[in-house]
């Protein structure tokens, strides 16, 4: 038996998995972000362990006798989020997460101090890299940066808490910033230009190796018969590719989460920073993740379930499986600002085309087609890094609503696949880097792809019609700054 535990943005799913790639059960528990000012996103790590803890109590209540049985633990987490720690490894402040836009000013300062910055890391200095973080610490908490022993994110915290050892996979050390994604190691350049060293980081692995073990009092407290493995684990993305066999080039996903991202596995660097493509280790050897990135995806509907008081569902169901023509409304997805291939943390979203006659149907389907036109940035952004997109799996909650693949499938112009369970991918793959991580079998013989469910192909006419209108949505675009 083995488990994957995903500390998400909005919360740590926890699945486990049996021998044969079943998932024998899965539970929940849900996670509270708190915003101080307007722009801010901090987590208090304190609720990620309360939670993590709850799903394995809850999982030892419903199935003991397999929870007894676990020989490995993988970990995979929402990425970039700074977690700083005193000399006794408690938490100094809350966890300023992914999503967080007040160092814009700190990455101006970061690629001065250092103007390697974008070869050697791959990635160009944006607020929601961890990096940029520790120097609006130092400007505005100085106090905090010199208490500050150790950097961990978000899912390196929860394996110390696990295992008593501060380990972190390359995959997601390549979102600090501080990592030299070539040599998958970290860059003392890069330390010495935030005003840390090695000392404050944690030792780094791959995501299919042994990390560490599990406490013994943990172990017992679960009922496992002995100390499962860590793995290396991976970022919330990467373990996604992980969980649907993506680990060949040009195994192209989307992740429609809280965030959204285009992903395309490669066995080469093929960095675009200038463009906002995001350049990560795989959790695998010798592997990288090529992404465009966006701040809000799936967040968005939530907002607009929020908005209207009903269920996602609720908003989702008077459209129907696949859209006959695109809403007369735009929407821009940027209510957290964007990433790829903006760079932009103030920008906010915005609905267009309002009048008397509009619905609430059309501006739920303006939204979910506003997200896959942000998608489409991302494509082309890519393949301006000389990466071409012919198919793509999709993962995420995102990927239980037929009506939005069509929408992607029309709007990137590519057959869309979903899988059964495809909304916990991350954890399901975190589970397989656990197996890895104790069998040492093939890569390919663990990671193969689950069955497709679903195709969802372009329609010409359809094609067209979001062809003709992806120019007039990035017109909305402007620059508060």
């Amino acid at each position: 038996m083995y488990l994957g535990i995903d500390l998400g943005t909005s919360a740590v799913k926890t699945v486990l998995v049996d021998d044969a790639q079943r998932v024998i059960a899965s539970e929940s528990r849900s996670l509270a972000t708190v915003s101080p000012q307007p722009g801010y996103s901090e987590q208090d790590p304190a609720q990620w362990i309360d939670a993590t803890f709850a799903t394995l109590d809850a999982l030892k209540a419903s199935h003991a006798d397999a929870l007894a049985a676990v020989a490995g633990i993988g970990l995979s987490g929402q990425m970039h989020g700074a977690t700083l720690l005193d000399a006794s490894l408690r938490p100094l402040r809350p966890c300023i997460l992914w999503n967080d836009g007040r160092s814009a000013t700190e990455c101006r300062v970061l690629e001065q101090r250092w103007p390697a910055l974008r070869e050697v890391t791959g990635n160009k200095a944006m607020p929601g890299f961890t990096a940029p973080k520790l120097l609006w610490i130092a400007a505005h908490e100085p106090e905090i940066f010199a208490a500050t022993k150790l950097v961990l994110l978000p899912k390196a915290y929860l394996r110390l808490v696990l295992s008593g050892e501060a380990v972190e996979d390359v995959s997601d050390a390549s979102g600090s910033l501080w990592l030299d994604v070539a040599r998958r190691d970290w860059s003392d350049a890069a330390l010495a230009a935030s005003g840390l060293s090695r000392e404050h980081m944690p030792r780094l692995v791959e995501g299919c190796a042994p990390a560490t073990i599990l406490r013994r009092e943990l172990a017992r407290r679960w009922g496992m018969v002995r100390q499962p493995v860590i793995a290396g684990g991976a970022g919330d993305n990467p373990a996604g590719a992980i969980g649907i066999g993506a680990i060949r080039p040009g195994a192209a996903f989307v992740s429609l989460g809280t965030s959204g991202a285009l992903m395309v596995p490669t066995d080469r660097i093929a960095a675009n920073p200038d463009r906002v493509v995001h350049t990560f280790c795989h959790a695998i050897p010798g592997m990288w993740i090529q992404a465009g990135a966006i701040l809000s995806a799936a967040s968005c509907l939530a907002w607009l379930a929020r908005l209207f008081g009903a269920t996602e569902a609720e908003l989702l169901a008077p459209l129907g499986a696949r859209p006959q023509a695109p809403s007369p409304v735009s929407f821009l997805p940027y209510l957290a600002g964007e990433r790829t291939p903006h760079d932009d943390p103030v920008v906010r979203g915005m609905l267009d085309g309002l009048s008397h006659g509009i619905d609430r149907a059309a501006i739920v389907q303006a939204v979910l087609e506003g997200v896959a036109f942000a998608l489409a940035d991302c494509r082309d952004a890519l393949a301006d890094a000389g990466i071409g997109i012919a198919e793509a799996d999709v993962i995420g909650g995102g990927s239980r609503s037929a009506f939005w693949l069509a929408v992607l499938a029309n709007v990137l112009n590519i057959p869309i696949h979903r899988f059964a369970g495809g909304e916990t991918g991350a954890a399901f793959g975190a589970a397989r880097l656990g197996r890895l991580a104790v069998t040492g079998e093939a890569i390919g013989d663990v990671c193969m792809q689950p069955q497709r469910i679903e195709t969802f192909e372009p329609d010409a006419a359809l094609v067209d019609a979001y062809a003709e209108r992806l120019p007039a949505w990035r017109d909305l675009y402007r620059p508060r700054h």
